[in-house]
């Protein structure tokens, strides 16, 4: 059974999704395109890395991001909490350290839900929480002609088939071109 890529993405509203390995930020900024409006990105203040606005001005307008630095990661479930469950954003992105409990994962999805906003944790690999709607796996892909090919494959899906897909940004529409889907 081939899964179509665009069944898929972008996540489905009203849930909290997670999304590892080297190339999260991308997707997460591509989600943000998609989407369109204002996307709240939540980390801890001891992150040294700064976004910079031209590196991902190709997937969405920088004006729409808002950078929220958090004393820890108690400080940053609440602030993303609160952001899902008030709607007023379309995205909310968390970078995540730990690993998160069932019930904080589960309070992220009752308040995505609510607010019909989208969820997206960034989480070390194999540090997923049940309560994630689609768990995401995105890394680059070698290729000599094209440095913006990725391998995003879905490795948890509560309302869906698992699938693997190799994808490109397409900067002057602003949109995903699945190129192919991945072999395993």
């Amino acid at each position: 059974m081939t899964t179509s890529f665009f069944q898929n993405f972008p996540l489905r509203t009203g849930r909290t999704h997670e999304i590892c390995l080297p190339n999260a930020q991308s997707f997460a900024f591509a989600l943000g395109g998609y989407l369109g409006g204002a996307v709240l990105w939540i980390c801890e203040d001891w992150i040294a890395g700064h976004i910079n606005p031209i590196g991902f001005s190709s997937y969405m307008d920088p004006q729409n991001l808002l950078r929220v630095k958090t004393k820890d990661q108690t400080d940053g479930l609440a602030v993303a909490e609160e952001a899902l469950r008030s709607g007023v954003v379309n995205l909310v992105v968390i970078e995540l350290h730990q690993p998160l409990s069932f019930t904080a994962g589960r309070r992220l999805q009752l308040a995505a839900q609510a607010g019909e906003s989208t969820g997206l944790c960034i989480i070390p690999e194999g540090q997923g929480n049940n309560a994630a709607e689609t768990r995401w796996r995105c890394a680059p892909v070698f290729d000599q002609q094209d440095s913006t090919l990725q391998r995003w494959e879905i490795t948890k899906n509560k309302s869906g088939t698992l699938a693997a897909w190799d994808v490109r940004w397409d900067a002057q529409t602003c949109r995903i071109i699945v190129v192919s889907k991945a072999t395993q």
